[in-house]
């Protein structure tokens, strides 16, 4: 089974960021897919195919005393084929995310917000602007990091289809320090 661990907004969180996108012309254009702002989250580490039971029990002693950092999504970048809102203080989720078996060079904390398919992606005109760039979000501080499983969309073949959001489920909550 799929398996990453993440930390979801809260509610007044995805509003902000929610009502920030109606402002400019969203969904993007040119074979973008946004990604339903239930599934949106900031991911820690993704782990692949893994045993969730040892997964939750390493995570429980990694994590123990972690403190949660204070967050909000600000900013928007791409990486290829992702449409992304920033997390700040950028550097604030790396020592978690090495805690939870992320690896530091890869790990650059972000939300997506929309994915575009590889024929879309090597098709998009040099230059191309499509980043929404709302304005930063109201500050948070996650409660918990959360173990989830992560299954291709209903009626979606085992690599999952493209044009699907995957089904998102917590199988494992951490408790964060405050």
């Amino acid at each position: 089974m799929r398996l990453f661990t993440a930390l979801w907004p809260p509610a007044p969180v995805v509003a902000a960021l929610r009502a920030a996108l109606a402002q400019r012309p969203w969904p993007p254009g040119g074979g973008w897919r946004p990604v339903p702002p239930e599934n949106w989250h900031v991911t820690l580490c993704f782990h692949g195919e893994d045993d969730p039971a040892r997964l939750a029990g390493a995570l429980d002693t990694a994590l123990a005393g972690a403190a949660a950092p204070r967050l909000r999504l600000a900013g928007t970048g791409r990486f290829p084929g992702v449409l992304w809102a920033g997390v700040q203080p950028a550097g604030a989720l790396a020592g978690l995310a090495a805690r939870a078996g992320a690896g530091p060079a890869g790990f650059r904390a972000h939300l997506t917000l929309a994915r575009r398919s590889r024929t879309a992606e090597r098709a998009a005109p040099p230059g191309e602007r499509t980043d929404p760039d709302p304005a930063p979000g109201p500050w948070w501080t996650p409660a918990e990091a959360l173990l989830v499983r992560s299954d291709p969309a209903h009626g979606a073949p085992a690599g999952g289809d493209p044009a699907g959001a995957p089904v998102y489920r917590v199988v494992h909550r951490v408790p964060l320090g405050r």
